[in-house]
């Protein structure tokens, strides 16, 4: 069998920055191959694509994620010690609590807490509001996201840590003075949640029950000892920081709606399935998040190439979320597509592939497309606004994308 394609050069970093979203998708149409190799920071890596990429990937006995995740992102989007960073049974002693955390009944609450907050914006705006919708979706979502983890917040504080919150997201690929502001925001936000930790343990605060902030501080780790307040914060931010991320997906929902007229036609009556698969197309089609890493375990061989111990590998998701053997005509939105049983955890994965409870997906998943639904139906069934002649075009470079106007609407108000 021949060996796997080889990008030549020294160091691939710059072109990775570059191509964002496109770097691995383009690479693997070039070379014909769901497999190749590159340099990326000095290391060799190894980068994957497609549906039985994914399927490899996920193995557990064959990947680890600790040591795989750069410190640049851990800086600033992830945070340190946190859950994605584990692997084996302490990995899937911390991963049930937020498996605990994301039962049906608590989702949904969160979408009802998604859905006042929109109810509150509509009652400020009265007959009419001109917005930048991302920005107004930050607000919206962390006021829902802090209620629903327990975390307080004063009105007074609400647009600083919105600020620092889409900070960690927004930072990870930056250099410069964005980086330096997002490594600052994720240390001033783990204070600020560190504190609230120490204080739920004195007895000082008391969240409600099922909480994400109740239950990080008194979690216990494998030999019943209590996460250091430090790394709590974290995890409560790893609950957080996601549903605002999720303002992201927001944008793309409301520039779905904008280019695609034919299809709001049929989200008309907050009808329950065309919403969904909606949302689903909107996942699938539009860049999030870009891809993900782990290191090899221990050695196997696949498709001709032999993973040796300690291999940087990455993962590619959009790429494999618009592989044309899943995906026909991968680059249109078709929300009908999601009528059938196409989807498997390794065709579309969006937020990570594999298993929810044993694997690296993400837990937060089924948050994301409450919240997306709930706000979906806002967006095309009760709200009104006009739209102003705007830049729609996005980037498959910055990352993450956003449309590049952000989504502007004039007077907004309740229909």
């Amino acid at each position: 069998m021949s060996p796997i394609p080889k990008e030549e050069g020294i160091d691939h970093t710059l072109g990775l920055m570059k191509e964002g979203y496109d770097y691995i998708p383009k690479r693997s149409r070039e070379f014909g191959s769901p497999i190749f190799e590159t340099r990326l920071l000095g290391e060799r890596v190894i980068c994957l694509t497609g549906e039985e990429a994914g399927r490899i990937f996920y193995d557990n006995d064959k990947f680890i994620r600790h040591g795989a995740a750069p410190k640049h992102a851990q800086k600033t989007l992830l945070g340190e010690n946190g859950v994605q960073t584990l692997d084996g049974e302490v990995h899937h002693h911390r991963k049930a609590m937020f498996m605990e955390l994301m039962n049906p009944d608590h989702t949904r609450q969160l979408g009802k807490l998604t859905a006042d907050e929109w109810e509150r914006k509509l009652d400020q705006w009265g007959s009419g509001a001109d917005i930048n919708l991302y920005e107004t979706a930050q607000e919206v979502l962390t006021r829902a996201a802090v209620r629903w983890a327990g975390v307080p917040l004063s009105e007074d504080d609400v647009q600083k840590r919105t600020g620092q919150i889409v900070q960690l997201f927004e930072s990870p690929t930056s250099v410069g003075v964005q980086y330096i502001r997002g490594t600052r925001a994720r240390s001033d936000l783990e204070d600020w949640i560190g504190g609230l930790v120490e204080d739920v343990r004195a007895d000082r605060l008391q969240p409600p029950a099922g909480t994400a902030l109740l239950t990080f501080s008194q979690h216990k780790d494998l030999d019943g000892n209590l996460l250091d307040a430090r790394t709590a914060a974290v995890e409560v931010l790893n609950i957080v920081r996601p549903i605002v991320a999720v303002s992201i997906y927001i944008a793309f929902t409301a520039h779905a709606l904008l280019t695609h007229p034919e299809e709001r036609a049929k989200l008309k009556g907050s009808k329950e399935e065309p919403i969904e698969h909606f949302v689903q197309e909107v996942r699938r089609l539009y860049p999030f998040f870009p891809f993900n890493a782990a290191r090899v375990k221990a050695e196997f061989s696949w498709n001709g190439e032999t993973f040796e111990e300690g291999t940087l590998v990455i993962f590619d998701f959009y790429g494999t979320n618009h592989e044309e053997a899943n995906w026909p005509d991968p680059d249109r939105f078709r929300p009908g597509r999601f009528a059938a049983d196409t989807v498997t955890p390794f065709n579309f994965v969006p937020q990570g592939g594999g298993d929810h409870a044993t694997g690296h997906r993400c837990p937060g998943e089924w948050a994301t497309v409450e919240v997306m639904k709930v706000t979906l139906d806002y967006l095309a069934n009760k709200m009104e606004y006009d739209v102003p002649d705007q830049e729609l075009s996005y980037s498959m470079s910055s990352i993450p994308s956003i449309p590049q106007s952000e989504i502007i609407l004039n007077g907004v108000h309740r229909r």
